[in-house]
Order: structure tokens, then C-alpha cells, then sequence
């Protein structure tokens, strides 16, 4: 009898322990960034806090980051208030994002009638409040992209010369980034399709390049992370939505290119959700199984987190402000195609081809790749026979 006591006794001991194993690897697997690993959705929709609240809780077991793209929450203090109060409850690490609601006077930004808060002194707040879990904030959407196309937001009219062109845009997109962050914000977040050399030389902390459609995906990873690399700064992906159906890409790709961008190193990788077309704006039920699906992926492959790393690069003109979407492309949305612009768009063709996802492309600048390009076993410069 008394051996059936201290087996029960062992029985019970053991159901204790894997009952407490369960419960800290919950603890510490949901919410918690694996190898400073980010992944989460954007709510840019709708301007309610009950969708707000829909989403976050519709994710907050399998996604540690929640960035708060609307507008209409974070015009008014009480809404932004209540909307980061909650996804900091729920576990969640955020991001704001502020639009262009300041104006520039002669002391600097000021608010205009649409707002009843001064955003540098919510950002000090902020930071005290809910410290760690506010990354930041998101500003100034695509710069670059804006640039290539002429957008209503480029940041430059200078048509001179590459070189000068280039010191105008840093400068003047740097002016705004530093602005911020010396007033308050823990770091500065945009998302772009081009030019991320220059972003990240405006002083960006992170910039998402966006994944959209068919575009090739070795291409914008070698742009994106050869700059962050250069600059020693982080770099993530956006999946972002199409202007019509299906809107979104489908379940198996979204998998595959959060997949893609943790294996070669992504700090951040998000889900784009707009416009409202479902409960939870774009996403659909396939968007959220793939979500689950890379969280337990991430947590049962920690090793695989930055096992694709750039061993090639491909240097290309400093100042070069190219778009890289095809031979004849823009540059710097001033310049028609040079004599360059073809060899260089085919040249990264033909490299990340070769080399797939193990290929930077980095602009030669001594000053800041100087002390970097011994990292990498092969490089390649725009003057020398490719193809």
C-alpha cells in the first residue's frame, strides 16, 4: 500500500512539473521577441477602438508586435490613449504611426485644429508609461518611393547633378527624422520600395521594405539589408495589399515570405491590414493560420533565424539613385536611364540569381562601407564585367 502511495506521490509529481514546463514555455514563447525577432500586423483601417480591440485580440497569441497605423485613433489623445493602454495589456510590443498633422512654424512643429495633444510630449510620456514595449514611431511614408514616382510627399526638386541631388534628400529627410528623435521617440520606422540607402542615411532606425505582387524578393532583401548592414541600423519587411482583390497575398505566400525574412536576418516583419473589407480589415482566416503557423515555427527553429547571411555585394555608384524596377527605371524620379541603368539592373539580376538571398547591393561609399566589405567573401562593383 504504502508503494502505491509513493508512485501515486511520483505520479502526481511529474504531472506538476510538465504542467509547470507547459506553462513557462507559454510564458515565455508568446509575446516574447524570439532573437529580437518581431512579427505582427498593422491596423490601418477603420477609426475604432472596438476594431482595434477586435485585431489585437484576434493575434496576441501569436505575434509579439502590433503596429497602430489609424489615422483616425491617433489624432485624438483619448483614442491613442485607450488603443496603446490595451496592446500594451495584451502583451503586445508597439509602433505608432503619426501622419501629417504637424505643421512647421518659425520655433519648429506645431498643431494644427485636428489635434488636442502635442505628440513630443506623448512620445516623453510614452516612454515612461509603457517603457521597452514602445519601439516607436512610424513616419513619413515611402520617401523614396515618393521620390521615384514624383509623389506628392518627395522630398527633393533638385535636378543638378546625382551627388547634389542625394545631399538634398538626406538632408532634408535626415531633418525631419532627428527632429523626432531628439524630441522623444525611441526610434523612427517608415516603409519604402526604393532607395533605402538614403533612408537609412537620413538617420531611419528601420525601414520595411515592402513586399508586394511578384517582385522579386532577392532583389529588394539585397537593397534593403545591404543598407541597414552598411549603416549598422535594423531592417524589416512590410507585406502590403493590393488596390483591389484579392487584396492580399494568399496564406501559403504570406508563410513563405515571413519565412524568408526571418531565415536571412529581418528584425521586424508585418502584415499590412487595409482597407476594411473583412472583421479584420484584409486579413482573412488563411492570413491568421499562417501567422500561428511561423510562430510555432520560430520558436521551434531558433537556429534558422539569420542562417541565409550576405556573403556577396554588389557595389554600385555612390549618390545612384536608382529604382531598380526595370532597365529604363527613374533615377532619383529627376533622371531619365544613363548609360548604367540597364548594366546595373541586369548585373543584380544575374547576381541574385546566382547568389539568391546571399546577395547585399551597396552604394560605394568609402565612408561608410570602408570598414565592412571584409565581411563579405566576393564583391562585385558596377565598372567591372558581370554578365
Amino acid at each position: 500500500m504504502k508503494r502505491k502511495y509513493v508512485i501515486l506521490a511520483a505520479v502526481l509529481l511529474i504531472a506538476i512539473i510538465a504542467t509547470s514546463l507547459i506553462l513557462t514555455y507559454n510564458t515565455l514563447t508568446v509575446n516574447t521577441p524570439t532573437k529580437q525577432f518581431f512579427v505582427g500586423v498593422e491596423f490601418a483601417y477603420g477609426n475604432q477602438f472596438s476594431q482595434l480591440k477586435t485585431l489585437v485580440d484576434k493575434v496576441k497569441a501569436y505575434t509579439n508586435l502590433f503596429v497602430m497605423g489609424s489615422v483616425g485613433l491617433s489624432f485624438n489623445k483619448t483614442s491613442l490613449d485607450q488603443s496603446c493602454d490595451y496592446i500594451y495589456a495584451s502583451g503586445l510590443y508597439f509602433i505608432v504611426l503619426f501622419t501629417n498633422f504637424q505643421l512647421y512654424n518659425s520655433t519648429g512643429f506645431t498643431l494644427n485644429s485636428y489635434t488636442n495633444y502635442t505628440i513630443f510630449d506623448w512620445m516623453k510620456a510614452a516612454k515612461q508609461k509603457y517603457g521597452s514595449r514602445f519601439l516607436g514611431i512610424y513616419r513619413y511614408d515611402e520617401p523614396g518611393g515618393n521620390q521615384l514616382d514624383n509623389g506628392p510627399s518627395r522630398i527633393t526638386f533638385s535636378k543638378t547633378n546625382y551627388s547634389d541631388v542625394a545631399d538634398n534628400y538626406v538632408y532634408n529627410l535626415k531633418s525631419i527624422v532627428t527632429y523626432y528623435l531628439d524630441h522623444g521617440a525611441p526610434r523612427l520606422f517608415t516603409s519604402d520600395y526604393g532607395l533605402y540607402w538614403f533612408d537609412y542615411q537620413s538617420a531611419y532606425n528601420c525601414v520595411f521594405a515592402e513586399f508586394l505582387g511578384n517582385q522579386n524578393r532577392s532583389q529588394t532583401i539585397a537593397l534593403d539589408r545591404g543598407a541597414a548592414q552598411s549603416f549598422n541600423k535594423d531592417w524589416g519587411v512590410i507585406i502590403t495589399t493590393f488596390g483591389q482583390k484579392p487584396y492580399l497575398e494568399s496564406g501559403d505566400d504570406l508563410y513563405a515570405d515571413l519565412t524568408l525574412a526571418y531565415n536571412n536576418g529581418a528584425k521586424y516583419a508585418i502584415v499590412f491590414s487595409s482597407p476594411d473589407v473583412t472583421t479584420y480589415g484584409t486579413l482573412t482566416q488563411t492570413h491568421f493560420e499562417a501567422l500561428q503557423k511561423l510562430w510555432t515555427y520560430i520558436n521551434l527553429n531558433q537556429s534558422m533565424y539569420q542562417s541565409i547571411r550576405a556573403q556577396v555585394a554588389y557595389v554600385i555608384p555612390q549618390d545612384y539613385g536608382f529604382g531598380f524596377r526595370g532597365p529604363n527605371d527613374t533615377i532619383w524620379g529627376l533622371f531619365p536611364p544613363d548609360n548604367l541603368s540597364s548594366k546595373i539592373y541586369y548585373d543584380t539580376g544575374y547576381l541574385t540569381g546566382k547568389y539568391d538571398d546571399m546577395l547585399n547591393v551597396i552604394c560605394d561609399n568609402q565612408a561608410v562601407i570602408g570598414s565592412t566589405l571584409n565581411k563579405y567573401t566576393t564583391v562585385f562593383y558596377w565598372n567591372q564585367t558581370i554578365i
